[in-house]
């Protein structure tokens, strides 16, 4: 999916959401079991009742890689059942350089046909080059994350800018605004002026929304350009909005609450 393809979704649907599917087989409802084929159908039902509410979806690829081969079909099939006019994340934050990272980008682009794949960008240009030669599929570099030990290396000062800064002015040279996006945690709204500033144009994907403690409204105030130019992820707060029978129904809600939010921002 191109730039423009996303801006249109975006604005048909009046929707930044992107729901995480980082289904995990121990917290299924327990009306559908515990076995991997129930797992399948979780991601299905919640596809079905908000579909129409997002504009992405995000697989961490974590959940499914645990469960060993059966648990890539489950992710294959997963991805196969989201709409194509949907955009589709693997969240698999993959770094690495040589014929590596071109099998990965072979796994996720060739094979698997995600519209983006998560990467870190810690071992520099080589580790990144292979993903953007793919037409119509982005890069979403890793570049102030919501996590507590983000502080550890992220905000490094250098010469007057923060690590974080650092990323995002070098790798904004490596690809245009329609093959790169950045990660940027919810819970970092104090930074998000900052980091706008400097990749004016790119989108960014946003998570840390709900469960992890980040205010939307904040989020798209500080971070939102002329385009709209986000993504912001909700996991748990939507796909385990209920652990009852009516688990599909609460996931809709609790997608359409957070884009009636949005709506007023678009």
């Amino acid at each position: 999916m191109n730039r423009e393809q996303l801006y249109q979704e975006i604005q048909k649907k009046k929707s930044f959401l992107c729901v995480g599917l980082d289904s995990d087989i121990q917290k299924l409802p327990i009306h559908l079991g515990s076995l991997p084929n129930a797992l399948l159908a979780f991601n299905k039902a919640i596809i079905d009742y908000t579909a129409d509410h997002c504009v992405a979806y995000k697989l961490n690829t974590a959940f499914y890689e645990s469960l060993g081969s059966i648990g890539w079909q489950i992710m294959e099939k997963t991805l196969e059942y989201i709409p194509d006019n949907i955009f589709t994340i693997a969240d698999a934050k993959r770094g690495d350089i040589g014929n590596t990272v071109n099998m990965y980008a072979q796994a996720f682009f060739k094979h698997m046909n995600f519209d983006a794949v998560t990467v870190a960008p810690y071992m520099g240009r080589d580790s990144v080059d292979p993903f953007l030669e793919y037409e119509d599929k982005w890069v979403i570099l890793l570049a102030l994350t919501s996590n507590k030990s983000s502080k550890d290396f992220q905000h490094i000062q250098s010469n007057g800018k923060a690590l974080f800064e650092h990323v995002l002015i070098t790798s904004s040279t490596w690809g245009s605004a329609d093959q790169i996006m950045y990660v940027v945690g919810g819970t970092q709204a104090d930074y998000l002026e900052r980091v706008r500033k400097l990749v004016p144009d790119h989108f960014l994907l946003v998570p840390g929304i709900g469960a992890q403690g980040g205010d939307a409204n904040a989020v798209i105030s500080q971070a939102k350009n002329n385009i709209g130019g986000l993504l912001i992820n909700s996991s748990r707060g939507i796909i385990y909005a209920s652990n009852g029978t009516d688990f599909a129904q609460e996931s809709q809600k609790s997608a359409k609450a957070l884009n009636d939010l949005f709506r007023s921002h678009l």
